[in-house]
């Protein structure tokens, strides 16, 4: 219901009010009749009872401002909350996924699937690299090394350069707008003995290893896929070929095994709770390599899958059907 506050009473002319006509009805059956407007007989509505309108509700206008969104011109710190991840937090912040890879540390760099609540993340203005000066450093080195522009170094003003005489000291952070870092990937001790004479071959078509459902792709700063799936759930050779390695990898990936398929491919498979297989083995194809689980760094059960071609890595999606 609404109340006296609602209404607005907005009284009518009197001249306006004794010109509204009302379409009077014709003979039963005939509808209703318009009026005859070379006459002014038809009849009219009493002023009076137009201008009183104290039960029409009439819409108000509601001011407001459009405030124009503004690039944050600090550096941000950010607590990690459930459920967040890197590509999240960058969308909520207008960044690639990069820089926050990038602003803090090696470790998220290398792990950017394994965030903790409560972790403090920096977060910049803009998209770049935070670089802590090194000894020899300069502006003009530090911006070949991440590809920037030198004078957008010297011209952001979170880092309180001197346009005239840019002064830089060992352990100062700086923002390298539009920065960018190689992709160094990490490195596995492969098995380097003797093909086995029974290795069997891949066929260069290759079938899931684990089922599950993705909970990362393949991206600049992740070259594999991620399958979530239950601990304990079985790893298949995606494709026939013979172990180049298996065992414990202190880079992060915990048990893994890889696989070489004899035409140029070898798969990876990390994170596993226990392996079934040994270096120099041959392996069928669906043949049980383990188990999935959460050695190494992993959040949670599941399988990091990688797929190499000639000792590039690849998207693991465009091979598998």
């Amino acid at each position: 219901m609404l109340g006296k506050a609602s209404l607005v009473n907005l009284p009518l002319q009197e001249e306006y009010a004794s010109a509204v006509p009302v379409h009077a009805p014709s003979q039963a059956g005939q509808g209703v009749r318009p009026p005859d407007l070379t006459q002014n007989t038809y009849p009219m509505l009493p002023a009076a009872s137009l201008a009183d309108n104290s039960n029409v509700v009439m819409p108000a206008a509601v001011p407001y401002t459009i405030i124009p969104e503004r690039p944050r011109q600090e550096i941000t710190q950010y607590v990690v909350q459930s459920g967040d991840t890197i590509f999240g937090i960058a969308a909520r912040f207008g960044l690639e996924p990069e820089t926050i890879m990038w602003a803090n540390g090696r470790f998220v760099e290398d792990n950017p699937d394994l965030l903790r609540v409560g972790q403090q993340l920096t977060i910049l203005p803009v998209d770049g690299v935070y670089h802590q000066v090194g000894r020899g450093d300069t502006i003009a080195r530090i911006a070949g090394t991440f590809k920037a522009d030198p004078a957008a170094i010297i011209n952001h003003p979170l880092n309180h350069l001197d346009a005239e005489n840019p002064q830089i000291q060992v352990g100062q952070f700086l923002i390298v707008p539009g920065g960018t870092k190689p992709y160094v990937p990490r490195q596995v001790a492969a098995y380097s003995g003797p093909v086995p004479q029974e290795a069997s071959k891949g066929s260069g078509v290759f079938a899931w290893p684990v089922s599950g459902q993705i909970s990362q792709g393949y991206w600049s700063r992740h070259r594999a896929l991620d399958i979530a799936t239950w601990l304990g759930a079985p790893v298949l050779a995606a494709d026939s070929g013979y172990v180049v390695a298996a065992g414990w990898d202190d880079s992060g990936f915990g048990r893994m095994v890889v696989i070489d398929h004899g035409n140029g491919f070898q798969t990876l498979y990390a994170h596993l709770r226990v392996f079934y297989v040994k270096a120099g083995q041959s392996v069928a194809k669906g043949q049980q390599l383990g188990e999935v689980g959460t050695t190494g760094n992993a959040t949670g059960p599941h399988l990091h899958f990688e797929v190499h071609q000639a000792g590039v890595q690849r998207n693991p999606a465009g091979f598998l059907p």
